[in-house]
């Protein structure tokens, strides 16, 4: 290999480039996965969500992506067929980049979530095809995956669908949801922090000298790890939370918070408010928006408030507007403050005030959590025919001995983290906002779901997509949390019609390059 470093340095050279733009377009289409429910439900700005999905794909890429690289690299065809023609694989590698990264441009373009997965199977079976036929596919391994792409999305779904059943009978529904929920946090903490700690401590990365810890000491860590979350959620974040929404109780913002004029706004109902009234009583008046009575807050400019609101002007208020003076309940209002309202939702997938403000940030946690299951997972899909091509460059063999390079993974999720902040928002509204309504609540379960999915998978070494994880727990909890009408199933159509074309279009684009390229350079 001494003799060729010279000819190959281009090749090197040139699967760098391409693989930073392939993983441009992971990041811009497939991460959009991780934080789209976020922003669809108004929890997170999309800047936010860059700046997490940032922090949490890099992490992911460095502490798991090794062991999904490994598969993606060696387990899909067997390398030993191009012993003697290393220049060989090494253009088939960079044809399947080329081929991988056109179609996920593409796709991106097109606002459609393809998974980055089926992209680069599809062109690293091209090229193959190419090179040396079906004798060069491990057909196993290939089935499995195959497999897992129909699996992924109907698990993940119902793993979300479960979750949400459970939520939504055990808290949602309750007479008094703040109280239940409050009491879940602790135990939805220690459950989510304790999973994430194990799928790294567990067979974990050499860099942190973790790939040898027994399975005991790994249950162990990572159950005290969540034990200690539960606690801290216990004694600051619960207490925060019960302040937080007395004081909302106390200067009426639960009547005047952005969620619920945004939820009466959105279904065309009129809002209830309380407005003074002569003898400092209060009434219920009636208004078609929040945004009608910015000075309700000043308890003391009635009169402004009467004109917005169409009241009488002479302290009289007559039961055609509300409550009027000589009515039974005016003592009941004098002696005690209204309680803050509760809207009920004409439809089901509405969260309330409080249950919104508990579920936000978890659902930022899950976010971070499938995040980080995407930076593990995906990551080897940009740099998995990359670590082929500089492994063996430098080893000068196709059997590609050394593991996985560390500064290979960090350029990867580079690449995948600069795509999400340049082009990321355009499949964002697509997961977030256009297939189906997504509240806090509903948020968290898609996330949670999704992101286990995902992170069994990469403990086992199998590149499932993350893609089709999450858009399948955000159709399944949708159609569950409100009905059929509830999901956009044209969207739905066209998503799965992409899938289906992703593996046949990224092969023949490989193919095509290969075909071209192999005559050429060998």
């Amino acid at each position: 290999m001494e003799e060729m470093s010279g000819d190959v340095v281009w090749l090197v050279v040139v699967s760098f480039l391409v693989a930073f733009v392939l993983a441009f377009g992971i990041g811009a289409n497939d991460v959009a996965n991780s934080f789209g429910t976020s922003v669809g439900s108004k929890v997170l700005s999309v800047k936010a969500a860059c700046i997490l999905a940032t922090f949490f794909e890099m992490a992911g890429a460095i502490l798991i992506g090794y062991k999904v690289s490994d598969t993606m690299r060696k387990g899909i065809l067997d390398v030993t067929l191009y012993e003697g023609s290393e220049q060989e694989l090494m253009l088939g590698c960079l044809s399947s980049l080329i081929g991988s990264g056109i179609w996920l441009m593409a796709a991106t373009f097109l606002k459609l979530p393809i998974s980055g997965t089926h992209s680069i199977v599809g062109a690293t079976v091209g090229f193959s095809l190419v090179c040396r036929g079906t004798s060069g596919l491990h057909l196993r391994t290939l089935t499995t995956i195959v497999a897992s792409w129909f699996v992924s999305p109907v698990l993940s779904g119902i793993v979300s669908v479960v979750l949400y059943r459970a939520i939504q009978g055990l808290i949602i529904r309750a007479e008094n949801p703040l109280t239940p929920a409050l009491r879940a946090l602790p135990f939805i903490y220690l459950a989510t922090v304790a999973v994430n700690v194990f799928s790294v401590v567990h067979d974990g990365p050499k860099l942190l000298y973790l790939n040898n810890i027994p399975l005991w000491i790994s249950c162990a860590v990572s159950v005290t790890v969540g034990i200690v979350a539960a606690i801290i959620v216990q004694f600051v974040f619960v207490p925060a939370q019960k302040k937080l929404v007395l004081d909302s109780s106390r200067d009426g913002s639960p009547r005047n918070s952005r969620l619920l004029e945004d939820a009466a706004a959105s279904r065309g109902l009129p809002v209830i408010v309380e407005v003074p009234a002569n003898n400092n009583g209060y009434v219920l008046a009636q208004t078609e928006s929040l945004s009608d009575i910015p000075t309700l807050e000043k308890k003391g400019d009635k009169e402004n408030v009467d004109q917005k609101l169409n009241l009488p002007n002479n302290g009289n208020v007559t039961p055609a507007f509300g409550l009027s003076p000589n009515s039974s309940a005016v003592p009941l209002i004098k002696e005690k403050p209204l309680e803050p309202m509760q809207i009920e939702n004409s439809n089901e997938n509405e969260d309330r005030p409080e249950i919104a403000r508990v579920f936000s940030f978890l659902q930022i946690l899950t976010a971070c959590f499938g995040s980080f299951a995407h930076g593990g997972n995906d990551v080897s899909n940009a740099i998995g025919p990359l670590v082929a091509v500089w492994l063996i460059f430098v080893e000068g063999s196709v059997l590609q001995k050394t593991e996985t390079p560390l500064f290979i993974l960090i350029y990867g999720g580079i690449g995948i983290s600069i795509g999400l902040w340049v082009w990321g928002r355009r499949v964002i509204k697509t997961i977030g906002e256009d297939l189906t309504k997504i509240t806090p609540s509903t948020g968290f379960t898609i996330e949670i779901g999704a992101a286990l999915t995902v992170l069994i998978a990469s403990k086992f070494g199998l590149p499932i997509s993350t893609t089709h994880c999450k858009v399948g727990s955000v159709v399944f909890v949708g159609w569950c949390s409100s009905s059929s009408s509830g999901v956009d199933w044209t969207l739905f159509r066209n998503i799965i019609s992409a899938w289906v074309v992703t593996v046949p279009v990224a092969a023949l684009l490989s193919a095509g390059f290969m075909a071209a390229l192999r005559p050429i350079v060998i």
